[in-house]
């Protein structure tokens, strides 16, 4: 029990040390797959719960992560030099 605590508390640390947009749907799933397991865990007091807990959570922090990656965007110039945002 206290290494799936250890676990999820490691993902949370994890997750706020990326900022690139392609990494949020993989630091999402891990945080939800670590968070998702510690609770299964807690609920059930069983391994089952566990693994069911981190296969949701995972599917679920991953599909959030990618969901709420900001859109790529970059630098472009009008004539007047001045300087606006455009998607790539």
């Amino acid at each position: 029990m206290k290494k799936l605590v250890l676990a999820a508390a490691l993902a949370l640390a994890v997750a706020g040390c990326t900022q690139e947009q392609t990494n949020r749907g993989v630091v999402g799933g891990a945080v939800g797959a670590g968070l998702g397991a510690a609770t299964g865990a807690l609920i059930t007091h069983d391994a089952g719960g566990a693994l069911a807990g981190a296969a949701i959570g995972g599917v679920g922090g991953a599909a959030i992560g990618a969901g709420t990656a900001p859109k790529r965007t970059c630098t472009a110039y009008d004539a007047y030099g001045r300087p606006y945002q455009v998607s790539c």
